[in-house]
């Protein structure tokens, strides 16, 4: 399979490569677009959070604790001391960033439920929710953030395909086959559950007509 190193570089070519086009074809600002390139790029690693011992999965649970951090700061700034602030903010890194990333570790197989379309679905679902709801983006913005990740969790995926083909050999790897895929058929009650969660994001995500629009000016784009 392709390492973390190529995991990433290409997942940000393709995160450039789609601000860039974006912001050449008006579709968005510089910054909107820097935006853009840094979700696909995370998106580029977010498969191997199923990963025990890969520096993707140190990665994202680090950013996943400075996002809880910011969050926790700022509900409770105002409503405590700024000791007590302190303390709380610690908490909540070490919870996320240790407890929760070792209680993934523990409930998590490799080339499972994160490795599929469904599970970058509901990635890409949850990222366009938050964006609307909590940081509220525009509609457009708000998909197109959604769309980014999905984007670099797609790359990702057929970057392990494409290394479980052996062109010297002219044979296929055990390996191939399990990155690809449309959900874990190994545990489809986890893939029922992933796929419930997208299900009741519903009330919480932008008008699907905005996503339909811009993807039709999307692909008018290459046309």
């Amino acid at each position: 399979m392709a390492d973390f190193k190529t995991h990433f570089s290409v997942a940000v070519a393709g995160g450039a490569l789609l601000a860039v086009g974006g912001w050449q074809a008006s579709l968005w600002t510089p910054p909107e677009g820097a935006s853009l390139a840094a979700l696909t790029a995370f998106g580029g690693i977010l498969p191997d959070i199923d990963s025990d011992h890969s520096r993707a999965i140190r990665l994202i649970f680090n950013l996943f604790a400075l996002l809880a951090v910011v969050a926790g700061a700022c509900w409770l700034q105002g409503r405590v001391s700024p000791a007590m602030l302190l303390v709380g903010c610690g908490g909540l890194y070490v919870a996320v960033r240790y407890g929760a990333g070792a209680i993934f570790r523990r409930f998590s197989v490799h080339r499972g439920i994160w490795h599929s379309l469904l599970a970058m679905g509901l990635c890409g679902l949850t990222t366009t929710a938050l964006s609307y709801q909590w940081l509220a983006q525009p509609a457009w913005q708000a998909w197109a953030q959604g769309v980014a990740l999905v984007v670099g969790g797609i790359i990702h995926l057929l970057l392990d395909e494409l290394y479980s083909v052996d062109l010297v050999g002219s044979r296929l790897k055990r390996s191939f086959g399990t990155a690809m895929k449309l959900f874990d058929y190994r545990e489809p009650g986890n893939s029922m559950v992933m796929l419930l969660l997208a299900a009741g994001l519903a009330p919480w995500l932008p008008p699907w007509q905005t996503l339909l629009d811009l993807l039709a000016h999307s692909t008018r784009l290459w046309q």
